[in-house]
């Protein structure tokens, strides 16, 4: 039965360079890369070395605070770098690979007649347990738990972000057998949150909400503050659109397939192309963009939002289904402060023209400001559409406070709730590191 959620607060950037429906099989990478900063707070204990060689779905390594948690290859392949950081920390496992299909095979299972244990155990052993995130925290669910329910949004209202209902329209098989072997970790629910429309209303083994309104409508942090707000002590897990079905192929097949549909949009990627992108999880992102110019373009490894800068030759995001290209904003407008110097910007502010004139824009990186105080303006609640108060709770978060922090919601929310606000606030504060820190604070000292 479809349950509609009407979101009124927020705002839809209008953008400039979204992609065609059109998908294609991207060039093939020769080396890909697994990089344990995708994973936020896994400390990586490694299990193979150098020179090693590897089939797809073997392990790489494992969280050294939830050893059941493996994290593996991509493809098949020889380890060809293990790329350290300050302190040795682990930056990038690279893979060259080698133009085989060898995997590993842990044998099909039929997820209907599967229990919990089988269901979990599969999960582990694959590599597919990391698709799961745990709120609150935003980090990868512990594999002790069992969530109150489990929330996939399949409705995707960032700026120019890939569309769910084109990633999944030849993975409905497998889509189905992901929600169903999910429906088996929880007490709870499966709640699949689509837009008006959705060819995915009728998956079985799960309540479906149809969402309506403007970003962060998509956020799934929205979505279970609207049907099933967690409280303190509770768990509820998130999974990806495209990782359900990465989930259901595993059950259908018996490996892990690590492909990622991504759709490559921004103004600076040639309209020809921008389209969907079949490829593998960390593949390297010349596979797609060629070779770019970083010194007058920005490449996102996600939406322009909440990604990650890459330079070229560098690796897409474990989780991302979007990969960016605007310009770099290293040209400033004489007065840039009065509104008809800047008018091709999006903005909320009634002031400027671009709101006046509607239609979509063109944006680049540029703040457009400097640093100012934190003023109470009103300006974060216009596009925070959960019952909390996102400066009280911001400024609890830069304080340290975790008392205030709980009373505020500290709980329900993740960074990318706050990405709107980001761009919005006229402090030009950044918020979702402010809320990152928050985050990782109640981690150490609540758990």
């Amino acid at each position: 039965m479809s349950k509609d959620i009407k979101i009124r607060k927020g705002l839809d950037l209008k953008l400039k360079g979204e992609a065609s429906n059109t998908i294609v099989t991207a060039s093939k990478s020769s080396i890909y890369a697994i990089k344990p900063a995708d994973f936020h707070a896994v400390v990586p204990k490694l299990i193979l070395k150098e020179g090693a060689a590897v089939e797809a779905g073997e392990p790489l390594f494992y969280s050294k605070y939830d050893e059941k948690v493996k994290f593996v290859a991509p493809v098949s392949g020889t380890i060809t770098e293990i790329l350290r950081g300050a302190k040795r920390r682990i930056l990038e496992v690279k893979i060259t690979a080698n133009g085989t299909s060898e995997a590993i095979n842990h044998g099909k299972v039929d997820v209907s007649n599967a229990t919990a244990d089988q269901v979990k155990s599969m999960l582990l052993e694959s590599g597919c347990w990391p698709f799961i995130i745990q709120r609150p925290y935003s980090v990868i669910a512990n594999s002790e738990d069992t969530p109150k329910a489990i929330f996939v949004s399949a409705y995707a209202t960032a700026p120019l972000a890939g569309d769910p209902e084109v990633i999944l329209a030849d993975k409905k098989e497998a889509f189905q057998a992901g929600i169903t072997a999910l429906s088996k970790l929880t007490s709870g629910k499966v709640h699949l949150c689509v837009g008006k429309g959705s060819s995915l209303k009728d998956i079985s083994n799960t309540d479906v909400h149809t969402v309506k309104g403007p970003h962060p409508a998509g956020n799934v942090g929205v979505q279970i503050h609207k049907i099933d707000p967690i409280n303190m002590g509770e768990r509820v897990w998130t999974v990806g659109a495209e990782d359900v079905a990465t989930i259901g192929n595993l059950f259908l097949t018996g490996e892990f397939h690590a492909e990622r549909t991504v759709a490559l949009v921004g103004t600076d990627a040639k309209e020809a192309d921008r389209k969907y992108y079949r490829t593998i999880i960390g593949a390297n992102v010349s596979s797609i963009i060629g070779e770019v110019d970083t010194n007058n373009t920005r490449i996102i490894s996600g939406d322009v939002l909440t990604g990650d800068k890459l330079e070229n030759n560098q690796f897409l995001n474990f989780y991302h289904n979007t990969l960016t290209l605007i310009p770099e904003g290293n040209e400033y407008a004489l007065l840039g402060w009065l509104p008809f110097t800047r008018n091709n910007i999006p903005s909320n502010a009634g002031t400027s023209f671009s709101k006046l004139l509607g239609g979509k824009r063109e944006v680049d990186t540029n703040l457009n400001g400097e640093d100012r105080a934190l003023v109470v303006t009103g300006e974060m609640e216009e596009v925070m559409p959960m019952d909390i108060y996102p400066l009280q709770l911001i400024k609890a978060c830069m304080a340290g406070n975790i008392e205030r922090m709980e009373n505020l919601g500290i709980y329900e929310v993740a960074p990318e709730d706050f990405a709107l606000i980001d761009f919005t606030n006229t402090s030009k504060l950044e918020a979702q590191e402010v809320i990152r820190l928050g985050l990782d604070l109640m981690l150490t000292e609540v758990g």
